[in-house]
């Protein structure tokens, strides 16, 4: 079975977790019987396909950015391509281009939308763009959404509802647990409590009120990632003289490993609803460390119950997110329970394995094959049903 993922950016070139959303995705299919192909914008795009362990990386020129929207001016030669190749194309929401590639393609395979988040910051341009949403929208198959809390509160979803699927992202651990071998630990010993964030460095991840809460913090945080507000922030540390704050970059799956085993907990301050899940607080969660996060109405409060697998503070509120790493910080027994009550729920909910079976179950019933067995392979080719 071929199945095609469509985002606007992609491993090695950025390190978010929606790109490690659909590595995780491409990985638990593969076993099953999917043959991966990831297609992707990218600044210095390679003229051969990247091979990696999920799959092939095809990337195309990007040209210009509007509204973080990435665009590519001679992408859709290479992508009607793609589409003839596929038995299945899996498109990951939001990216307006995609919907222009797609409507262009004529696509007549099956689609499924991987629904990541609403449109929340840009209001205007978000106005224009309904009804090209809705066109695109109304051709997919399938829907999923990553969680039922999202579901139940998107106001685009609910106009779709029949098409919803809700399939919670989940982290293949023995993935993880491969990529500290030959990691020192030296190499990344920060020493002492900290707390540990990972991700790209966007407007809707609240860093900027971490680094408030963090003013005179008898403890550190870990910021891990690049992004647009990188310069910002550390702006802003260095205007608030925190001493306490490492912003460590983009750091190695290997690196990230020792970071997250270190840490005293997770820190996880997104405050607006472009935060869908957190897949950072899964990898806490896998890790069994303590988890903090903000309530705004999305996937994050499926991960983390508050007062059980941690803490779920209001959003925006540097006095609320400081109070809670206070608390973790000086009762460790606290954040050991809460960090095998986290680990525990990842262990039911959140499994690579248990998504990947339900992603490919889905993709055989969009293919019109039915079977008990996860592991049936396809037979037939794509140009038998087009």
């Amino acid at each position: 079975m071929n199945v095609l993922h469509v985002y606007r950016t992609y491993f090695p070139d950025t390190q978010g977790g929606l790109e490690e959303v659909i590595r995780q995705i491409a990985l638990n299919t593969k076993q099953l019987g999917t043959n991966s192909r990831i297609f992707t914008l990218s600044n210095s795009p390679s003229d051969e396909p990247l091979e990696r362990d999920e799959g092939q990386v095809f990337q195309v020129p990007l040209h210009l950015e509007l509204s973080s929207c990435g665009i590519s001016l001679t992408a859709q030669k290479e992508f009607n391509e793609m589409v003839e190749w596929a038995d299945i194309v899996n498109y990951h929401f939001p990216w307006p281009f995609a919907d222009i590639l797609h409507l262009r393609s004529k696509c007549q395979k099956p689609t499924v939308l991987t629904y990541h988040s609403d449109i929340v910051r840009q209001r205007v341009l978000s106005i224009l763009y309904q009804p090209l949403m809705r066109r695109f929208l109304a051709q997919m198959h399938k829907i999923v959404c990553t969680s039922p809390n999202y579901f139940a509160t998107s106001n685009v979803l609910t106009k779709f509802q029949d098409k919803v699927e809700v399939i919670p992202i989940g982290l293949d651990t023995e993935q993880y647990m491969r990529t500290d071998e030959h990691v020192a630990d030296r190499a990344v010993d920060i020493g002492g409590t900290y707390f540990f964030f990972i991700g790209v460095l966007r407007y809707y991840k609240g860093l900027h009120i971490l680094l408030e809460a963090m003013q005179d913090a008898p403890y550190r945080v870990v910021i891990a990632g690049s992004g647009p507000t990188e310069n910002s922030l550390k702006q802003q540390s260095e205007r608030l003289g925190l001493k306490n704050v490492i912003f460590a970059g983009r750091v190695s799956d290997a690196v990230k490993v020792q970071l997250l085993l270190n840490a005293r907990g997770i820190v996880f301050p997104s405050y607006l609803r472009a935060e869908a899940f957190g897949v950072t607080l899964l990898e806490g969660a896998m890790f069994e460390k303590p988890l903090i996060s903000t309530e705004v109405g999305s996937g994050t409060s499926h991960v983390n119950i508050h007062n059980k697998t941690g803490i779920v503070v209001a959003p925006g509120s540097a006095k609320s997110l400081r109070r809670a790493m206070d608390k973790l910080a000086t009762n460790e027994a606290l954040a050991i329970r809460m960090g095998k009550a986290a680990r525990e729920r990842f262990d039911s909910l959140f499994s690579g394995r248990l998504m990947g079976e339900r992603y490919y179950k889905l993709y055989l019933e969009m293919l019109g094959i039915t079977t008990s067995e996860p592991s049936v392979q396809l037979k037939t080719s794509s140009a038998d049903r087009c």
